[in-house]
C-alpha cells in the first residue's frame, strides 16, 4: 500500500459537540491520516463576569476572526454601511457587520451573491458577518403579506412582482450571501398584540426554526441562530426560549422588541428571554443602538446588538456626543471651531471643527455625512468598549450610571 494514501477518519467529540469540525495530521505506520471531526462554525467564551452586575464579556469566534464582546455591529443594509468604507470600519475597530438578506435577495440576487463569493468578497469587507433572515423587512409590509404554516408571500417592493420566503428560502439565500452567522426566520408581531395571536406566532416561529436549521447547507461553515419570540408574556417567551434551546443552535437572538414599546416593557421582554438561554452561547439583541437600551441590554447578558441608528440620524445632522444629542445644522455652530467631541478619537473629531461640518450640512455636502456617520458609528462601537473595559474592573454598573448622567439624552437614549 502506498505509504503516502491518505484516509480520511470522521470522528466525533461527544465531550463537546456531535457537531464539531478541525483537521490535523495523525502518522502511524508510515501511514497519514487526516482526522476530521465536525465543528461550530461559530462559537463563544466568557471571559469575565462583572463582580458587581453581573454582565459579562466575551470573545466570538468566527471563521472571518474572533471578536470581543459586548460588541455594537454596524448594519450594511445593501452590502454596505451607509457612506462608510470597509477600511473606515476597520478603523473604527468594527467586528461583526450585518447585512440584509430581504434586500440583498431583490438586488442584487441570490445568484449574483453566490458567483461574487459571497458577501464578504462582493463588498471587501474581511471581518465577520451576519445576514438578518429578511423577516422583519417582509412582516413590516403588513398590506401585501399573507402568512401561512409554509411561510410569507408578499409584493416585491420594486416591482409589484409576487414574492414567497419560507424558512427555507430565507436559509439558502443567506447560503448564498455566505454570512458566518444567520438568523432563523421569525415572525415580528406588532406591539401590543393579543396574548392569542401572540402565542400562536411564537409556536410558529418555533416551527420555522426548526425547518430553517435542519435547511442550512454549509453547517461547517456558516452558524444559525435561533430567535426569541414571545411578546410581553413571560411564560411564552421562557418556552420558546428553551424549546429553542433544545434544537441546539450555535447562538440565541431575542427579538420582538423595539416594535414600539416603552422602555420598561423593552427591558422586561430582555430580561425574560435571556433567562432561560445558555450562558456558553453568544445572544444577540436584535434592532438596538440607543445608548441606554444598549446598555440595559449587557446588563442583561446580550453580547451584541445592532441597529441603523448611527448612520440613520447622521443624515439629518444629528450626532451622539460624550455631552447628548448635537444638531450640527444650528446657526451657533457656525464658528464653534472646537472638535465635534473632545472625547472621541474618530476621523471626524481628530481632524475637523463643528464649524466645518456645520457648513458641510448647511451647503448640503456628502462628505458632511460621511463625516457625521463615522462620528456615530465609532461613537456607538467606542462605548462598547468602554463597557467591556468597566465589566472586567467590575465596575459596570457604576460606568452605566454615570454615563446616562453625563450624556443626558431623552428617553429614546440618543
Amino acid at each position: 500500500m502506498d505509504a503516502h494514501r491518505l484516509y480520511t477518519v470522521f470522528l466525533r467529540n461527544i465531550a463537546n459537540s456531535d457537531n464539531l469540525r478541525f483537521h490535523y495530521p495523525y502518522y502511524t505506520s508510515g501511514f497519514c491520516y487526516t482526522v476530521e471531526a465536525m465543528t461550530h462554525p461559530v462559537t463563544f467564551e466568557i471571559t469575565h463576569i462583572c463582580a458587581q452586575s453581573g454582565a459579562r464579556t466575551g470573545i466570538l469566534h468566527t471563521p472571518h476572526g474572533d471578536v470581543e464582546t459586548p460588541m455594537f455591529m454596524p448594519v450594511g443594509t445593501q452590502a454596505t454601511v451607509k457612506f462608510l468604507s470597509p477600511e473606515e470600519l476597520y478603523a473604527m475597530h468594527a467586528g461583526v457587520v450585518l447585512a440584509n438578506t430581504y434586500h440583498l435577495w431583490l438586488r442584487p440576487g441570490k445568484e449574483v451573491m453566490k458567483k461574487a463569493g459571497g458577501v464578504h468578497k462582493f463588498m471587501n469587507y474581511k471581518g465577520p458577518m451576519l445576514t438578518d433572515s429578511g423577516g422583519f423587512q417582509v412582516f413590516s409590509l403588513a398590506k401585501t403579506r399573507q402568512i401561512t404554516e409554509e411561510g410569507v408571500t408578499f409584493r416585491n417592493i420594486l416591482n409589484g412582482d409576487r414574492m414567497f420566503m419560507s424558512p427555507e428560502i430565507s436559509i439558502h439565500i443567506q447560503n448564498c450571501i455566505g454570512a458566518d452567522i444567520m438568523m432563523s426566520l421569525d415572525e415580528c408581531i406588532p406591539y401590543p398584540s393579543s396574548r392569542e395571536y401572540t402565542e400562536q406566532s411564537m409556536l410558529r416561529t418555533l416551527r420555522w426554526a426548526e425547518r430553517g436549521k435542519q435547511a442550512n447547507e454549509r453547517p461547517d461553515e456558516q452558524a444559525v441562530f435561533g430567535i426569541v419570540q414571545g411578546g410581553d408574556h413571560e411564560d411564552l417567551r421562557h418556552y420558546c426560549a428553551e424549546k429553542l434551546v433544545e434544537m441546539d443552535f450555535d447562538g440565541y437572538a431575542v427579538g420582538g422588541t423595539s416594535v414600539g414599546e416603552d422602555k420598561e416593557t423593552f427591558r422586561r421582554m430582555v430580561r425574560m428571554s435571556t433567562e432561560k438561554l445558555p450562558e456558553e452561547k453568544p445572544r444577540y439583541l436584535m434592532g438596538v443602538g440607543a445608548v441606554n437600551d444598549l446598555l440595559d441590554a449587557v446588563l442583561y447578558g446580550i453580547d451584541m446588538c445592532d441597529c441603523v441608528l448611527p448612520t440613520r440620524i447622521a443624515r439629518h445632522g444629528t450626532l451622539m456626543t460624550s455631552q447628548g444629542r448635537l444638531n450640527i445644522k444650528k446657526a451657533a455652530f457656525t464658528e464653534d471651531f472646537t472638535p465635534l467631541d473632545p472625547q472621541c478619537d474618530c476621523y471626524c473629531c481628530q481632524n475637523y471643527t463643528r464649524a466645518y461640518l456645520h457648513h458641510l450640512f448647511r451647503c448640503d455636502e456628502g462628505f458632511g455625512t460621511r463625516l457625521a456617520s463615522i462620528h456615530n458609528t465609532r461613537f456607538l462601537i467606542r462605548l462598547m468598549e468602554e463597557a467591556r473595559q468597566a465589566i472586567k474592573e467590575d465596575r459596570f454598573l457604576d460606568f452605566k450610571n454615570e454615563t446616562l448622567a453625563s450624556m443626558k439624552f431623552d428617553e429614546r437614549g440618543f
